[in-house]
């Protein structure tokens, strides 16, 4: 190394260190495992939801769905963790047995999963899940279910996350279940009911009974 090489060398040193307490560690990423650029969630009640296209098996076809597809209507999405499982069927098809219900309070019914489109299509036509009539979304790159803030990184599953979204596109409710537990669709009526109502809804409120603004 020649003088000049000398001079100039602490101050490349310099600039390194100073590159790298700004970048971090080469090839840092968050806890999960993620980089920076990965999608993080973004999901928040009273602020737009988060918008997604996923492919869907609509009866037995495949079909693109997106959330803005839906606006005038209230959605009420709930993710799950995987086909051909126990728990899973017997919401969907609690849910699916109810849907009368939901469209007459104007709402589509969505069911999500980390499963690919194919997957759900071996499942509704093996029979499990009965004649469906709503979709079931294949969110196989799991951003939607990051977005939404419940995608179980240990697992590679979305938890039992339920969504209700108004017709203009806001989120209004949002509930989180482990993966053991299903849910209630009674329960997921009336938060329904109750948010449409646009009133105070007091505790235990049900269908028909008084609000607090009347």
């Amino acid at each position: 190394m020649n003088i000049r090489e000398r001079a100039f060398f602490p101050a490349l040193v310099a600039a390194f260190l100073l590159m790298s307490l700004h970048a971090g560690p080469a090839g840092a990423a968050d806890q999960h495992g993620r980089g920076s650029m990965a999608c993080q969630p973004t999901a928040k009640v009273g602020e737009p939801a988060p918008n997604f296209t996923l492919d869907a098996v609509v009866g037995k076809e495949f079909k693109e769905i997106s959330l803005t597809d839906y606006r005038g209507k209230w959605v009420v999405i709930f993710f799950y963790p995987l086909d051909f499982t126990l728990v899973c069927p017997t919401e969907i098809k609690g849910f699916n047995e109810a849907l009368k219900s939901f469209e007459k309070l104007n709402a589509a019914v969505l069911g999500a999963s980390v499963d690919s489109k194919w997957a759900h299509k071996a499942w509704v036509e093996r029979g499990d899940l009965g004649d469906l009539k709503f979709p079931l979304l294949s969110d196989l790159k799991k951003e939607t279910a990051r977005k939404y803030g419940i995608l179980d990184e240990n697992e590679g599953v979305a938890l039992r996350g339920l969504f209700i979204i108004d017709d203009k596109g806001v989120l209004q409710y949002e509930s989180v279940n482990n993966l053991s537990v299903g849910r209630s669709i009674e329960e997921t009526l009336r938060l329904l009911e109750a948010l449409q109502t646009g009133e105070l809804c007091p505790v235990n409120w049900k269908p028909g009974q008084k609000t607090l603004g009347r």
